[in-house]
Parts: structure tokens; C-alpha cells; sequence
């Protein structure tokens, strides 16, 4: 019976080639431009994480610190949670290190009459910190000891790109639930075009005693078939896309400092149901509209 179910699902695909070409294509694209977003949350995260691994917290001291204040302060900040170890660093050495770093803009520093810069603590932070929250609240005790007199974390820069990300993000989750929709309506009517030129034959097949789902069942399987191939065309696409764009991005643009990933197979699997279920949807849809028309008896 299954078979038969196949047999007649492959019959209405190529019998109604353009209508499915449509259809396909218009999920491949709704799968593509998702996929697309889904990969680029993917590699964002994976960014992020590697930069909370590098990640410093630098706490610029007030002038005139004495050893002991120094001793405690270091104690305090160690005993904070989140913190895996410090780094003193004296003005002097600092300033050393400017000049190193600014050695072909040394003119810039000839004419310092005193050292501007102040003695400040190297702040590294454990692996399993995991919100910028936690990084923010951190920052934020550490400057509210006496001896602090700044806390620098790039958190300008990191709020800037955080906004930047939850935007990408919206944009992701609409642009996908429009193209999940649009997918489900270009299916429905797909279907509905073909039920529609064959309204004679399933008309003989009611009055001969068929059952509705002996009926409907081939519609759910074209339905299926075609979310499968619009996510097999969609993904492939996207698969040969990031092969070609990961491979100059990393030897151009970030040269052996991240490798881009692709998605894992866990997800590939769910985008594939989804699709599948957008193809099922959109025929239940169009099956459902039918019933009401009596062209397909409606289940007792």
C-alpha cells in the first residue's frame, strides 16, 4: 500500500512538473535564506566564545598606591568569583610597552616629561564565565574597590556588536517565519491546482467506495517529498556557498585565528523535518479547504 502511495505522489509530480518545479524552489530559497542565518548565529556564537576565552578585564589603579593597599586589593579581587588569576603592571613597564607598540610613531613620546600612565592589574577571568552579564557585574565590583580608578573591557565595542547581533537575530527569526509561510501557501495552492485538475478522477474514486485517506494520502506524500528536496537543493546550495566564501575568509580575513563551521548534522536534520513539515502543512491546508467543497467526503 505504501508503495502504491509513492507510486501515485511521483505520477502527480510529473505530471504537474511546472506546478512542483515552483513549489520546490520556493522552499529551496525559504530553506537557503534561513540556513543562511542559522549559520551565521552558529559561527557568532562560536566568535564570541573565543573572544570571552582571551578576554581581559584591565583595572587602573589610583596614584600613590602603597604595597600594602596593593597586596590587598589583589587579595580582594582574587577572592571575587569569576576570576582566574591577576597580572600587576607598573606604569613603567606599561609605558615601555606603549613605546614598543608606537615604534613608528616614537615622536609622539619624546617630549614626556612624566610617565601618564598609571600602575594597573591584568584581570583574567575563568573559562565558564558565560554572559556578558556576569563580565559586566564583575567589571563593576572590581570598580568599586577604593584603589580602582577604571575598569576598561572593550565594553563599548562589545555592547555596539551585541546590539548589532540581537538585530541580525530579529531579522533572522521574521525573515524565516515569512518564508515558512510563504512556503506553506505555495504549497497549499500547489496542491490545491492539482487536486483540482483531477477533481474527476477522485470524484470516481469516492463513488466506487474509496476510503479518504486511500485519497488524501498521496497528496501528503507529494507534500513531503517536495519540503524534502526543497531543504536538499536549499542546503546543498548553501553547503557549496560557505566551501567557497570560508575558504578565502579564513586565508584573507582571519588567518588561522577561527575556523568557520558549518552546521552541525543535528540541526541539518531538524531544517529537514521542518521543511518536510511545511510541505505536509501546506497540503493539510489545501486537503482541508476541499473537504469543505464535498469534493473529498469529509471522516465521520
Amino acid at each position: 500500500m505504501i508503495t502504491l502511495f509513492f507510486k501515485r505522489a511521483i505520477d502527480d509530480i510529473f505530471k504537474n512538473r511546472f506546478l512542483n518545479l515552483v513549489t520546490v524552489i520556493t522552499i529551496a530559497l525559504s530553506i537557503l535564506i534561513t540556513s543562511a542565518f542559522v549559520l551565521f548565529f552558529i559561527n557568532t556564537g562560536e566568535i564570541i566564545n573565543s573572544w570571552k576565552k582571551g578576554l581581559r578585564i584591565m583595572a587602573y589603579l589610583k596614584p600613590g598606591i602603597s604595597n600594602t593597599e596593593l597586596a590587598r586589593l589583589k587579595q580582594a579581587i582574587q577572592s571575587l568569583d569569576d576570576v582566574q588569576g591577576l597580572l600587576f603592571i607598573p606604569k613603567e613597564e606599561a609605558l615601555i610597552k606603549l613605546k614598543t607598540q608606537m615604534e613608528h610613531q616614537a615622536s609622539l613620546l619624546e617630549n614626556l616629561t612624566k610617565n601618564p600612565l598609571p600602575d594597573s592589574l591584568e584581570i583574567r577571568m575563568t573559562a565558564s564565565i558565560g554572559s556578558w552579564q556576569r563580565i559586566a557585574s564583575l567589571a563593576g565590583q572590581i570598580e568599586s574597590l577604593n584603589q580602582v580608578e577604571e575598569v576598561e573591557y572593550g565594553q563599548r565595542w562589545i555592547g555596539r556588536f551585541i546590539d548589532l547581533f540581537n538585530l541580525f537575530r530579529l531579522a533572522g527569526f521574521a525573515m524565516g517565519a515569512l518564508f515558512f509561510m510563504a512556503a506553506i501557501f505555495i504549497v497549499a495552492n500547489t496542491i490545491r491546482l492539482v487536486i483540482y485538475s483531477r477533481r474527476e478522477e477522485v470524484e470516481i474514486m469516492r463513488l466506487v467506495g474509496a476510503s479518504d485517506n486511500f485519497i488524501k494520502v498521496p497528496f501528503y506524500v507529494v507534500g513531503l517529498i517536495q519540503g524534502a528536496l526543497g531543504a536538499i537543493i536549499g542546503l546543498g546550495i548553501l553547503y557549496f556557498s560557505f566551501f567557497f566564501i570560508s575558504s578565502n575568509v579564513e586565508q584573507q580575513v582571519l588567518p588561522g585565528l577561527f575556523h568557520l563551521k558549518f552546521i552541525p548534522p543535528a540541526i541539518l536534520g531538524e531544517i529537514l523535518l521542518g521543511s518536510m513539515l511545511v510541505g505536509w502543512l501546506g497540503c493539510y491546508i489545501s486537503l482541508k479547504q476541499f473537504l469543505k467543497t464535498k469534493l473529498i467526503r469529509p471522516e465521520k
